[in-house]
């Protein structure tokens, strides 16, 4: 293999011209997108308590009361019966992520030689040099807070607070603060909503080291200072913000840019460190900027630029809450589909390498969300369905729980598969570290009272049906959105009620979960030979669709696989060969070459992420888009790709462990090292042409079951004592 190390950052020589190309650093709650201009810098701050009021009425529909009368349409054959169970309300949109403002810093427009910006994955430090001036901005985990420092000889400065940024409402309010202090000044910018009580405020400290501070309103002028270091937070409040304490607050830290960078560092490094990906790429590719690194889109050295910046932006933007549609940034003020989280496929996407890519941050992200909604989900369960128990909205700002984003074509308010879908990723994090968390036991029990209370209609072979059932966001061919049987909600159901008996093992409980899971209907294999998106006889699949919901029990879930149900395996490989690509959304392509990877298929996983590296989905910051040719700034892809290669290479249950499920052909050396499994082991895969190395490091003594191309063999792993296999590759 080649020697040189893969690159754990990008660059360019020149700054960003639009913000999606804007480097970006975060925290998992502040977020900073730095354009790297010398002359015109700006860094425009985020934060994912950021949505705007738009006077939406987040209450779940009070519909209990109508279900039966629904679920008797629906079982007498009325196809289109769940297209007026609402409450009458039209469409509301989630309220919108936005951006804060943009911290400008001005500078004479003098020559400016030998030009580069940088991001540094392995610090989050975002850096602009060029001949006698230097800038670096990352947004600190240690301290909450976004630390931006510039030298140069005699610096000339004129720094403030700015929100014009694009689609900012005209009836924003607005107002600034600036004062002069000590060791330099204090800037503050307040925002008030438009019709609204809330505000956000943001609060720079700036330490001047020599030269001079003066006030121009709104911002100061320094003139002749070697180094200038700025500290920003910004706030989402009611009333008024006290700017005097917050200052206080800001002037308490460190005031030497190198102590709080090592502060950072210490939290930031070893989380990105712990996975890494090496596809023996040409050192010379390895060292191109990113932008025309993507002009080569299979480049073994872009494939591992992007898995790397993948790893980075998940991290980045992930602590108070986990990753929206935009991860932690934005530049606009209109973000597409509300910078939501949105939990019928993306945010499942963008988290699904936090447990074998050794990333808890992620899980403890997602968890900090689910925790704080789940009284809201508890209202879903009760106002929609008349149950105990909870249900996950389709789509949330980080505030609301509740459902209510939905409408006839999207009767979002019907799905019933959200919860599993998020608390999934918390039970594989559990199983990966050898723990139960309680709070996970108390919500999958919360999401098995649910099931125990509206699984009550059974169909003529006595089989329980999931009436009224929606399989996002697809229909029938020949009935309308809400129907019964979606093979996705069939899956969460067996899976949500077995999960939670067993993180309750010997109760009552658990035995009556494990006896409802067992009264839940096969899936269906149609007329096609592929797995049904409905198991209820008549309804006819519509094939050319972005999701693959009906394929859930393939990925992410283990109830359908090659190796304990072929049968149902082959015919969900036929249904994923059926499947058209819609509107060419990534994540649509990814979640294709997820499921494709469970199922062995290397060849349609190359197809599928061909489609993403060949699409022109990357801006020259590595965060994607949602379409081809950079359209809608989006995180599916740069979240999702990791996750793919991972799955490519290792996959595990707590009892298996699969090893080059779907080699990559196009990549045919390098390590993948610092991978977890659901068993408890860390995992380094090296390959080349003529065969593969794995050490398995195990935390705990277990048995699994090794899969490899060669067949099936069992392991018996002792912990504390490294396993070494070597295997044939292609």
């Amino acid at each position: 293999m080649t020697v040189s190390a893969p690159v754990h950052g990008t660059w360019e020589p020149h700054p960003a011209a639009r913000w999606e190309d804007a480097f970006l650093s975060g925290n998992g709650r502040h977020g900073a997108l730095v354009s790297g201009d010398p002359h015109a810098e700006r860094v425009v701050v985020t934060h994912h308590t950021l949505v705007r009021p738009n006077g939406r009425d987040p209450r779940p529909p009070q519909l209990a009361h109508d279900l039966p009368g629904l679920q008797d349409r629906l079982l007498a054959g009325d196809t289109r019966a769940a297209e007026d169970f609402t409450d009458g309300r039209p469409l509301q949109w989630v309220q919108p992520f936005h951006p804060a403002f943009q911290v400008r810093l001005g500078r004479p427009a003098d020559a400016c030689h030998d030009y580069r910006r940088d991001v540094d994955f392995t610090t989050g430090v975002v850096s602009t040099t060029c001949a006698g001036w230097a800038g670096r901005v990352f947004v600190s985990r240690a301290d909450d807070v976004i630390v931006q420092q510039v030298t140069g000889p005699g610096l000339t400065l004129d720094i403030d607070l700015d929100p014009r940024l694009p689609g900012v409402p005209a009836a924003l309010g607005i107002g600034h603060g600036a004062v002069l202090t000590p060791e330099g000044a204090l800037l503050s910018l307040r925002a008030r909503y438009p019709d609204s009580d809330l505000a956000c405020t943001g609060v720079t400290r700036i330490t001047v080291n020599g030269g001079t501070s003066a006030l121009v309103p709104p911002g100061v002028h320094i003139e002749g200072a070697p180094s200038v270091l700025l500290l920003t937070r910004v706030h989402r409040h009611t009333g008024e913000l006290d700017v005097v304490a917050e200052g206080r607050a800001l002037s308490d830290l460190p005031t030497e840019y190198d102590e709080l960078l090592d502060r950072h560092v210490a939290l930031h490094r070893p989380a990105y460190e712990r996975v890494t990906l090496d596809l023996a790429a040409d050192p010379a590719e390895r060292a191109l900027p990113g932008s025309e690194l993507l002009q080569q889109p299979r480049s073994a050295a872009l494939l591992e630029r992007l898995f790397a910046a993948g790893r980075y932006h998940l991290l980045s933007s992930s602590g108070l809450c986990p990753p929206r549609l935009t991860g932690l940034w934005t530049g606009d003020w209109d973000t597409a589909w509300s910078g939501a989280f949105t939990n019928d496929a993306n945010l499942g996407l963008q988290t699904a390498s936090a447990a074998a890519g050794a990333l808890p941050e992620v899980t403890e992200a997602l968890a900090n969300l689910i925790h704080r909604q789940l009284p809201d989900w508890r209202d879903n369960a009760h106002a929609i369905f008349g149950t105990r128990g909870a249900v996950a909205p389709a789509h949330t700002d980080g505030e609301s729980g509740h459902s209510y984003h939905y409408n006839r074509e999207y009767p979002l308010h019907l799905w019933t598969a959200g919860a599993d879908w998020l608390l999934k990723p918390l039970a594989d994090h559990d199983e990966t570290h050898g723990t139960r968390d309680p709070r996970t036991a108390a919500a999958l029990a919360e999401a098995a009272l649910f099931y125990e209370d509206f699984l009550t209609r059974t169909d003529e072979h006595g089989h329980l049906v999931v009436v009224p059932s929606y399989s996002p966001e697809n229909r029938p061919a020949n009935a309308s959105w809400g129907t019964l049987n979606a093979a996705m909600d069939l899956s969460a159901a067996r899976h949500a009620l077995r999960t939670a008996a067993a993180y309750h093992p010997g109760t009552a409980d658990a035995t009556r979960w494990n006896a409802l899971a067992d009264r839940l209907p096969p899936h269906r294999i149609n007329e096609d030979g592929a797995l049904a998106e409905w198991a209820w006889p008549g309804l006819a699949d519509s094939y050319d669709h972005r999701h693959l919901s009906h394929l859930y029990g393939v990925w992410p879930l283990d109830e359908i696989t090659p190796y304990d149900t072929p049968e149902l395996a082959a015919a969900a490989h036929r249904a994923l060969e059926l499947r058209g690509a819609e509107n060419d959304s990534a994540h649509g392509h990814l979640h294709h070459a997820l499921v494709a990877a469970r199922l062995r298929d290397a060849d349609r996983v190359a197809h599928a992420l061909g489609q993403v590296l060949d699409g022109d989905f990357f801006h020259a910051s590595l965060m994607s888009a949602h379409y081809p040719k950079r359209d809608v700034y989006n995180a599916d892809a740069a979240h999702t790709l990791p996750a793919v290669l991972i799955e490519m290479l290792v996959q595990s249950t707590p009892d298996r462990l699969v090893l080059l499920p779907a080699p990559p052909a196009a990549y045919p050396e390098g390590a993948l090292r610092g991978v977890r499994t659901r068993f408890g082991a860390e995992l380094d895969l090296t390959w080349t042409r003529d065969g593969a190395t794995a050490v398995i490091r195990p935390g705990r003594t277990h048995r699994v079951e090794l899969r490899t191309s060669s067949g099936a063999e069992s392991l018996h792993l002792v912990a504390g004592e490294d396993h070494v296999l070597t295997l044939r590759t292609w």
